[in-house]
């Protein structure tokens, strides 16, 4: 369901005034977004890992509420004039129209950052849980908000395009933390009420969190540098105004199909087991997702289905669905791979170790940087092109980066019997904690 939003907010923008432009000013102010809340991007694995008790949550809360708060301020400081100048226009040399509309989008969206890492750390409590329809009636309500303020804006605040996309983007964001907070009252009020300290969380204070998802957080950060990258590689390149416009539609076209099994690593942690038992039945599900989800992409990438989508269902004119359809035909894979990495990273939070999961990251963050660099100066390849050729390949990188790590946790596996392991799949699993010898 939040797959949906981007596409349906590009279609928006796509039949509104000047659609081109705005188009372009959406993708880099969503993108500029995105980078900014990198930091609480794993709050929901983290929350789903670790909190159990009194001192547990409080630990998580704390650090939630500082992070959001430091992280709105960073986006406040990019919005003083003379700094978002010098970052729009000196360093990603962006069409002074395109950088104003982006100025305007990045202020209506202050309240981005901070309710997706509140609701983020509340819904892993519904994860851990086990109560994930409510994870889903949030988003439903996301996407309720976000359509009711984009019918008022558009037929009431006379905004351009990017704004009433960055307005609605920001009420169903802060409608879902509401809503988070609402389904998940009764969870905390236990845990507060019970004020235990379980032997696996003993010694969870805010400083081991700390050690434990600062390297989380510098992996999203480093991701989520590939956005902003990309645009300044886009302002560079041959059409540059075109694959500005076409990429955030690409984009919501494949997260559509990658969103299936982004949510996997959570599923993974939840349910590996404490002794991993049930790794196999984790792994083989996986599989079956990434498969069906690049299929799913495939299915409209190599069809007649690609114009509808692009002219009929986005919105954009033909000459721009032209610079987007060879993009999403060389990212089809790319829904398989995030599954794949989506599961090493289960694998690796569920043991507690962190750290390989943010130097594969680096490592694709600039896998990302030398291939644009080389397909837009060195081959002149199309903007858009381009950067769907460096983001699959980065990905190639990252996720082959983690095999040796992953590697060693499957075969720390303990060997059972095949009664012991039917036996253990029918079992609820305990759905995770932190070890103090970890």
């Amino acid at each position: 369901m939040m797959a949906v939003e981007g596409p349906y907010l590009a279609a928006i923008i796509a039949r509104l005034d000047e659609p081109t432009v705005n188009l372009a000013a959406f993708g880099v102010a969503f993108a500029f977004a995105i980078i900014i809340e990198a930091p609480v991007i794993m709050l929901m694995a983290a929350s789903t890992r670790l909190v159990e008790d009194r001192q547990s949550y409080l630990a998580l809360r704390r650090f939630t509420y500082g992070l959001g708060t430091a992280l709105t301020l960073v986006q406040l400081v990019v919005l003083v004039p003379p700094v978002f100048k010098i970052v729009a226009e000196d360093i990603l040399a962006l069409p002074a129209e395109v950088a104003r509309l982006t100025h305007g989008g990045l202020v209506w969206m202050l309240p981005w950052t901070f309710a997706i890492g509140y609701r983020r750390f509340r819904q892993g409590l519904l994860i851990r849980h086990r109560l994930t329809k409510r994870v889903a009636y949030g988003t439903g309500i996301r996407l309720a908000t976000m359509s009711l303020m984009a019918l008022i804006a558009y037929r009431w605040l006379s905004l351009a395009g990017v704004h009433v996309a960055a307005l609605a983007l920001s009420a169903g964001v802060v409608a879902e933390a509401a809503a988070s907070r609402v389904m998940t009252t009764n969870l905390v009020r236990e845990m507060l009420r019970q004020g235990r300290v379980t032997n696996k969380s003993m010694g969870l204070t805010l400083g081991g969190f700390v050690r434990f998802y600062v390297p989380l957080a510098l992996t999203s950060l480093l991701a989520m540098a590939v956005p902003p990258m990309v645009t300044f590689y886009m302002g560079q390149s041959r059409h540059a105004l075109e694959s500005l416009a076409v990429l955030p539609v690409v984009h919501g076209l494949t997260f559509m199909f990658r969103a299936i099994g982004l949510s996997y690593l959570e599923v993974v942690v939840a349910l590996l087991g404490d002794q991993r038992e049930h790794i196999r039945a984790v792994l083989r599900f996986g599989a079956v997702v990434g498969v069906v989800a690049a299929m799913g992409l495939g299915l409209i990438g190599f069809t007649p289905l690609v114009s509808v989508w692009f002219e009929d269902v986005s919105g954009l004119t033909p000459e721009l669905t032209v610079f987007a359809v060879l993009p999403v035909r060389i990212l089809v894979v790319f829904p398989a791979l995030s599954v794949l990495l989506a599961m090493q990273r289960g694998l690796l939070v569920h043991t507690h170790r962190t750290r390989p999961i943010s130097w594969s990251t680096l490592v694709e963050v600039i896998s990302v940087g030398i291939v644009l660099t080389y397909s837009i100066h060195g081959l002149g390849l199309v903007g858009a092109t381009a950067a769907a050729v460096a983001i699959l390949f980065g990905r190639i990188i990252g996720t082959a980066w983690l095999f040796p790590p992953c590697l060693g946790v499957v075969r720390a596996v303990p060997v059972v019997g095949h009664e012991a392991s039917d036996e253990s799949s029918t079992k609820p699993s305990n759905l995770g904690g932190m070890r103090v010898d970890q």
